[in-house]
């Protein structure tokens, strides 16, 4: 029990969990037990099935975990100021931009490919922060500060994105009592409610309006999130309203959430799959951006900056650190599956995405291990 006990308080237990309800997925639906595993999934509840409510739900308490995080940080962690937000801003846009450009590259001008240019973009902090925790204290503190800043810029990007590039149609009729909604939930911010009843009625309500509108139902997890009071009347006495759920929600996202998204959506059959199609535009579009996109934009933008005297390397890093971690960038497991289905409609491309998913952050998250394994020398700037 002791064993256990230690496991679940391990920095890189998220993603050891996560890792393998993903590779349990992906052996089931290449297994005996496939059809039941692809009913399951089918399954209808409520007029919706068990992947939708998985990733249009469960998914949703996700982004609400991610929201707190990203409005924690902001007023009062490590984005509080704008020294601080430079450098993993910067690097978090130049680790979006060169992969999502060496996907088109590689779908060419196929409009239904060219719509996954975004699965790329993505950076997988769990799996990430993962990696540096296995690695212990060979990574100096400052590098892990900057990896979570920057990949929480990059998940306040990929929301950004998702709001705007894949929403498909808006339904007009529910925009409406959404936007009263939201009004709602800033008025009680205001006014420093801390009733929780509120926000989780008026946030389940929400959630079913956007889920309406045909904007993606996860983004209302976000706006919940940043409309969490981050002071308490009574300091002394108890922690603000958004301490509180976000230490309430950190063990069962860690070890719910994302472990079943990874379940439902990692499995990928490969009945009638060929070697053929590892060289798929998609999969190499999707596996390539990953693995040489995330390194090169996140390295070559902090060594931009440095050498122009923008910014400094982080305390204690070396150049070889700083280019380990931008390889574990290329990680972009969760938020990369998650946009391969807003992407495509089509099965067979979702497929192959999360294929590419799979290769370029393996690719990466192994690579990435090597070289901060190895690299400890001293900072030259």
């Amino acid at each position: 029990m002791q064993i256990i006990k230690h496991f679940f308080q391990s920095e890189q237990a998220a993603g050891i969990v996560l890792m393998v309800a993903a590779v349990l997925g992906l052996l089931i639906a290449n297994s005996a037990a496939a059809p039941a595993y692809f009913a399951l999934l089918d399954a209808k509840v409520l007029g919706m099935s068990v992947l939708h409510w998985v990733n249009d739900g469960l998914m949703a308490v996700f982004f609400l975990f991610v929201g707190l995080e990203v409005k924690r940080e902001l007023l009062q962690g490590e984005l509080s100021d704008n020294a601080k937000r430079f450098l993993p801003a910067v690097a978090a846009l130049g680790g979006l931009a060169l992969p999502a450009l060496i996907y088109v590259v590689f779908a060419g001008t196929n409009t239904p490919l060219t719509q996954g240019w975004a699965i790329p973009a993505a950076t997988d902090i769990a799996f990430a922060l993962g990696v540096l925790a296995i690695l212990g204290s060979r990574v100096p503190v400052s590098l892990k500060i900057f990896l979570t800043a920057l990949a929480i810029m990059d998940d306040l990007a990929v929301i950004v994105v998702i709001a705007l590039f894949y929403t498909a149609q808006i339904h007009w009729l529910y925009v409406l009592p959404a936007v009263l909604v939201m009004a709602a939930l800033f008025y009680f911010n205001h006014k420093n409610e801390t009733r929780h009843w509120i926000y989780l009625v008026l946030g389940a309500l929400l959630w079913f309006f956007v889920l309406k509108t045909g904007i993606h139902a996860t983004l209302a997890g976000v706006v919940l999130a940043f409309a969490m009071p981050l002071r308490s009347p009574d300091a002394d006495v108890r922690e603000p309203l958004l301490l509180t759920w976000e230490h309430a929600l950190a063990l069962p996202v860690a070890f719910a959430v994302l472990p079943i998204f990874g379940f439902a959506n990692a499995g990928v059959s490969f009945a009638g799959f060929s070697l053929g199609n590892l060289f798929s535009p998609v999969v190499l579009g999707v596996a390539a951006g990953l693995f040489v996109g995330k390194q090169l934009g996140v390295f070559a933008t902090v060594w931009l900056m440095v050498k122009c005297r923008f910014a400094s390397l982080p305390e204690g890093a070396t150049w070889k650190q700083v280019y380990g971690v931008a390889l574990l960038c290329g990680i972009g497991f969760t938020m990369s599956l998650f946009i391969s289905l807003l992407a495509f409609s089509d099965t067979a491309l979702q497929d192959q995405a999360k294929i590419g998913v799979f290769l370029g952050s393996l690719l990466a998250g192994v690579s990435g291990f090597i070289v901060l394994k190895q690299g400890n020398h001293s900072p030259t700037n």
